[in-house]
């Protein structure tokens, strides 16, 4: 849930604290006012590209900040991106801050730690999602049309992204095999080049760090040699060392254990750590007598160093990576070498990965078949409640042709609504208009984002519920009126109910339905244009309510009228 949206001289806007709540949040205001504004704000800080057009006239940067409160499996998932970008949580409460400077740089912090847009983009989907004015015809593309039906019908898509990249995989290496003769050659050419390159270096997992420890030793062969028997002298050897000092006390001790006999722990104490000196000493004698200052061995060392510092830039970047990179070219030159054999043994490979695509795309493809003859009837239902009489249906095409293979399926999901009676279906994007489009955008959004379920079982229910976020439309409510925005706004409400949903509107059927209403007001100070976000409440939003009714002239009909409203949709 969004808790908190602070703006600090972004467009028109010098400085706006907004807190929201549970339920339906409304921002209502002139048209011009900058209701969109802060829905483009709050974009940014799920991940959109930021223009430094939007810093305000004269100051040096714009800042955008949000509080996040989370909970369930969606604080975990976050939790989950955190950690792995290496990020601290702050126990379901997340803090996002974006900064956008001139030349359109600037910086990301969440949690008050330095971050990327791309960890952002990460988070975003269990924060909120946004449904913009102008996106409706966006909505509707293949990719979306497809993800939306896979979201209803919690469509797992591992088992076929993987059968498709291993299939992908031997074909790619088919062709490698089949192209060209002059191209084959190049590229045997460039294989046996890198090939013999590394196998000359004579490549040995970890070399790289075994000589850099040995060329750290080298280099500082005097210091270390005097560290070390310069110890040694301290421990063992000279007159005064730690070994002849715990000697001394030993025999001291050793008198004094013959008056009183408590002491003998101490006298072992004393013999246990002379003996654990005395080793020290010797293992520091011993290493300090085997170093030896080597200018040749040194150059030795960093002349091979400087080999595998090439050698990791063209094939690493780690020389692991570069031995499992000559690896790999020995196998392509192995199987140029028996072509016509590895081809056979590959289509036979292809045909089977292909076979075990077909089998896991297929099993996709009834899932959203199933879901989709479900959904589509909730769907019509929902439609139907916001004042349309259509009838809408949800085809799952399938084509089998491997050039329609893709990581998702073989499947292309169409939208078809008809709005009047007697016509036969037709795809959604080429005859609904901007209105109708909003409502169905609605409706399918009642119908999946609140968690209808197709199998009708709880456990999918608590993983919905647990999955509630933020949804945002900025006027879904355009090109409709009367009746069928007062369906919109129920429809909003009840969506609510499951999630918290901002949403700008310039409608007063809509208005007032809201738990929490914000009024969004831009007025001339000292000649610039300045605009701010309040919360109103009981006269305030009535005459609000009214302004929307009747425009800027109210009446005491259209007070009346507003009265009547809020109290019958509240």
């Amino acid at each position: 849930m969004l808790a908190e949206l602070r703006l600090e001289n972004y467009a028109v806007i010098d400085n706006v604290v907004i807190e929201f709540a549970a339920g339906l949040n409304l921002l209502t205001g002139e048209t011009g006012a900058g209701k969109s504004i802060l829905i483009d704000a709050l974009g940014l800080l799920l991940g959109e590209k930021a223009s430094s057009d939007v810093i305000r006239t004269g100051a040096e940067r714009a800042v955008v900040a949000a509080v996040f409160e989370s909970d369930g499996a969606a604080a975990r998932s976050i939790e989950g991106i955190l950690e792995t970008n290496g990020l601290d949580g702050e126990n379901g409460s997340l803090i996002l801050r974006r900064e956008i400077a001139p030349g359109g740089k600037g910086r990301v912090f969440i949690n008050n730690q330095p971050a990327t847009v791309a960890v952002l983009k990460q988070i975003a989907p269990h924060l909120a999602v946004i449904h913009a004015q102008n996106e409706s015809i966006i909505n509707f593309d293949a990719a979306a049309r497809q993800d939306l039906l896979d979201a209803y019908a919690v469509v797992e898509l591992k088992e076929v992204s993987a059968a498709f990249a291993h299939w992908k995989q031997i074909r790619g290496r088919i062709a490698e095999l089949e192209q060209d003769e002059q191209d084959r050659m190049r590229l045997l050419d460039l294989w046996n080049f890198q090939c013999r390159e590394i196998d000359e270096a004579r490549l040995r997992a970890g070399e790289d760090e075994q000589l850099e420890a040995e060329k750290c030793v080298l280099a500082n062969a005097e210091k270390i040699y005097g560290a070390a028997i310069n110890a040694f002298d301290l421990l063992y050897e000279g007159n005064a060392s730690t070994s002849s000092s715990l000697r001394a006390a030993q025999k001291h001790v050793e008198e004094l254990v013959r008056y009183e006999p408590k002491f003998q722990e101490a006298l072992g104490a004393l013999d246990s750590a002379r003996i654990s000196v005395e080793d020290v000493g010797a293992t520091l004698r011993d290493y300090a007598g085997g170093i030896q200052a080597s200018p040749e061995r040194l150059a030795e060392i960093e002349e091979r160093l400087a080999l595998l510092d090439r050698l990791k830039r063209k094939y690493g970047p780690t020389l692991d990576q570069a031995i499992a990179f000559g690896e790999d070219v020995r196998r392509k030159l192995s199987e140029m070498e028996n072509k016509d054999q590895v081809l056979l043994e590959l289509r036979a490979m292809l045909a089977v990965g292909g076979g075990e695509y077909r089998k896991a795309a297929r099993a996709v493809s009834r899932k959203r078949s199933e879901a989709g003859r479900k959904l589509e009837k909730l769907v019509e239902a929902e439609i139907n409640d916001l004042a349309m009489r259509a009838s809408f249906r949800i085809a799952v095409e399938e084509n089998e042709a491997e050039e329609h293979w893709t990581a998702s399926g073989i499947n292309q999901v169409v939208y078809r609504i008809a709005t009047n009676a007697g016509e036969a279906p037709r795809p959604l994007e080429q005859i609904a208009s901007g209105g109708e489009l909003s409502r169905v955008m609605l409706a399918l959004k009642a119908s999946v984002e609140a968690g209808t379920n197709p199998a009708g079982d709880p456990a999918r229910k608590k993983k919905s519920a647990a999955a509630q976020r933020t949804l945002v439309f900025d006027e879904i409510d355009t090109g409709i009126g009367g009746r069928a925005a007062e369906a919109v706004g129920k429809k909003l409400k009840a969506l609510s109910k499951g999630n918290q949903v901002l949403c700008v509107t310039h409608l007063p059927q809509i208005a007032t339905f809201a738990d929490h209403h914000y009024v969004i007001e831009k007025r001339e100070a000292a000649g610039r244009a300045k605009t701010t976000v309040r919360q109103i409440t009981g006269e305030e939003r009535t005459e609000e309510v009214a302004r929307m009714l009747s425009g800027a002239k109210l009446t005491e009909t259209s007070r009346k009228h507003a009265e009547q409203m809020i109290r019958a949709n509240g």
